[in-house]
């Protein structure tokens, strides 16, 4: 679909990259990988168009489509969600409008028998079946489908996107490319503005819906469950695996053995070469082959290895004073914004070396309890700080609030104290901030860099309480897994709002949802929750949790009516109950597989149609287009029937 050969982008003496050279097919699923700074931002651009090379091809073809999501973009603040959503069809409206326009004049001429009326009905007629194959008449539900997935509810559609943040904003951006169904997907850090929930819709739809796929993410869990093949850039060339990421890694640590081998190898032969030179360099009788020796020497291409990997972070947090037992308690937290109450009956008690994470969609009040800790926002109910507590806070827009106008090293240099002042140019090569670029204004780094810079700014202060607001946005993966291993070794509480769920994932012991007003606690880690999440979603806890106090009392009802029976009553009740539900799972468990069977027939029969529509004789037969729309139509409805007996599957298996 797309062809790259002999790529080189030049912004200084040395070459971003050079001699890159690769082809997108169809239904690959890339990653794009390499450090902050290598190019993975600039090859997306390049590939889209909005940046030319220095040197090299990148072949289109003229009917390929492309969706870009870059990280950041300028957004239109002048209409609905809805109506900003459409903007992706505006190619079917355009065609809707004129059919629209061709069916007032059929309706309004009376020249049945004329040759225009003919070609106009024939006009309407190729245009109208043309319409109904984009399946044009369902992009309305198709819309509210993608909305929905990406976290927006259904009251939200008609609301101006002005009323939404930058992040909301952005899902719509997302969802009016993913809309469009571009032949090639270009995304840059596409989880970046995304909850747990949206991140594993946007995984399955990449998996199942979308064609050609370019991702950055620093996201592993994403990657790994989105894409096939890996493209690393690195020392400036481009190195193709054709596995999922944390294949890439395992291959990758080989070829760097192998890299170090060569390279170790290769100084040893150039400190041979050297050596013999300057032993021989004075003796008339060795002058031939000191020669030699000086242009073997010319002729060594020396090996490079990745920065990255010589320069590795080490965190380690201060020491600090011993906390009380129990760092934070909140009893009754209620929390309102005008008329809207973000939260209500908060009641959590975080013990002196807990690490939990908070979660749940965007804007259910997780960044909201932390500003109610930090005392930044008035509330309602007790909300106790532990004894000795010294909180450690990092923001989600702690990167931001830095001093723009001084370099990277006067901003450590103004809040180191004590001997640690000595110490300034390691910690900044820890952060890989080595060399020249501790020199850097504050203002040229990249969004990365920026966090890593706030990072270090943190860790300077002894603390006892982490409470970090997404800290690994724009963080590589280097530097998250080492501020993980950071936060395990860490003495006192850590507080994590995070949707990276490889990050959570052997970090936290308990996690806090946030959903439809209320804070529940779940014990264990990340991956203990969200399977508990994929059988009870959390919609359906949010939509139920009035049923819930009633389904209680009925249950305690029912309980004492349940006691005045014998013990063998109940156990024929119990018995009887469990063999219905068994028949129900078995009767929908067949529905689901009919249903299955059904789908897989009609779209081998859409492959088959759709191959011979793209002869020149199968294109103007209108009993296959018809065929076609027709059963496009009804797969589309039995695709929507599978949801709903999957669903109601689900729900009996609970």
């Amino acid at each position: 679909m797309i062809s790259v050969e002999g790529l080189k982008v030049e912004f200084g003496v040395k070459p971003l990259f050079s001699d890159v050279s690769f082809v997108i097919n169809d239904r690959d699923r890339i990653a794009l990988v390499g450090k902050n700074g290598a190019g993975k931002s600039t090859m997306l651009k390049i590939l889209c168009g909005l940046q030319q090379p220095t040197s090299g091809v990148v072949a289109v073809p003229s009917a390929t489509t492309i969706g870009y999501l870059p990280q950041v973009m300028i957004l239109q603040d002048d209409t609905t969600v809805r109506e900003e959503a459409r903007k992706a069809f505006a190619g079917n409206t355009r065609l809707k409008a004129r059919l629209d326009e061709m069916n007032r004049q059929l309706s309004e001429r009376t020249d049945y028998e004329s040759e225009e009326y003919m070609a106009l009905v024939q006009k309407f007629t190729q245009e109208h079946e043309r319409y109904m194959m984009m399946g044009a008449e369902n992009y309305e539900a198709e819309i509210e489908r993608t909305l929905t997935g990406l976290g927006f509810l259904r009251t939200d559609m008609e609301r101006p996107t002005s009323e939404f943040s930058g992040g909301w904003r952005m899902r719509i951006e997302l969802a009016k490319i993913l809309l469009s169904k571009p032949d090639v997907l270009l995304l840059d850090e596409p989880t970046n503005h995304l909850d747990i929930e949206s991140i594993q819709w946007l995984e399955q739809f990449l998996a199942q819906s979308a064609k050609a796929v370019v991702l950055v993410s620093h996201d592993r869990a994403f990657i790994n469950n989105v894409t096939n093949r890996t493209l690393e850039i690195s020392c400036g060339k481009a190195i193709d695996y054709k596995v999922k990421y944390d294949e890439y890694v395992k291959l990758r640590a080989e070829r760097r053995e192998q890299q170090l081998r060569a390279y170790e190898n290769q100084q040893k032969e150039i400190a041979d070469i050297k050596d013999f030179i300057e032993r021989f360099r004075y003796k008339a009788t060795k002058a031939v082959q000191v020669q030699s020796r000086i242009k073997q020497l010319e002729k060594i291409v020396p090996i490079e290895i990745d920065d990255v990997d010589t320069s590795a972070m080490h965190l380690k947090f201060p020491p600090c004073l011993r906390s009380g037992d129990y760092p934070v308690i909140c009893d009754e937290v209620r929390k309102d914004y005008g008329e809207h109450t973000v939260f209500d009956h908060v009641n959590l008690t975080i013990k002196r070396g807990e690490k939990v994470a908070f979660v749940g969609k965007n804007g259910e009040g997780k960044s909201t309890l932390v500003k109610c800790i930090m005392g930044e926002i008035p509330f309602t109910g007790s909300l106790k700080i532990g004894h000795n507590i010294q909180i450690g806070y990092f923001a989600q827009n702690q990167a931001q609030l830095l001093d723009e106008n001084i370099t990277v090293f006067e901003t450590i240099d103004n809040v180191a104290k004590g001997d640690i002042r000595l110490k300034i140019n390691n910690i900044l090569g820890a952060f890989m901030f080595g060399g020249e670029a501790s020199d850097k204004k504050v203002k040229v780094l990249s969004g990365g860099e920026r966090s890593r810079l706030a990072m270090i700014k943190l860790l300077l202060e002894p603390v006892n309480l982490l409470i970090l607001d997404e800290p690994t946005n724009h963080l590589d993966m280097q530097s998250k897994d080492v501020l993980k291993e950071a936060i395990k070794a860490f003495d006192g509480t850590a507080i994590v709002v995070s949707h990276d769920r490889e990050f959570l994932d052997g970090l936290v012991t308990k996690v806090y949802e946030f959903g439809g007003g209320r804070v529940k606690e779940h014990l264990g880690g990340i991956y203990d929750f969200l399977r508990a999440h994929n059988i009870d979603s959390l919609d359906a806890l949010q939509g139920s949790n009035a049923a819930e106090a009633t389904l209680s009392r009925n249950t305690a009802s029912t309980q004492a009516v349940a006691d005045d029976k014998p013990v063998q009553s109940q156990n024929k009740q119990s018995y009887a109950e469990h063999k219905e539900q068994q028949k129900k799972i078995r009767k929908a468990e067949k529905a689901v597989k009919d249903s299955e069977t059904k789908i897989e027939q009609m779209e081998k029969r859409l492959k088959e149609l759709d191959a011979i529509l793209c002869t020149p004789e199968g294109a103007s037969d209108m009993t296959l287009i018809t065929e076609y729309t027709s059963t496009k139509k009804v797969l589309d409805e039995e695709v929507e029937r599978w949801e709903k007996l999957s669903e109601e599957l689900e729900a009996m298996m609970q």
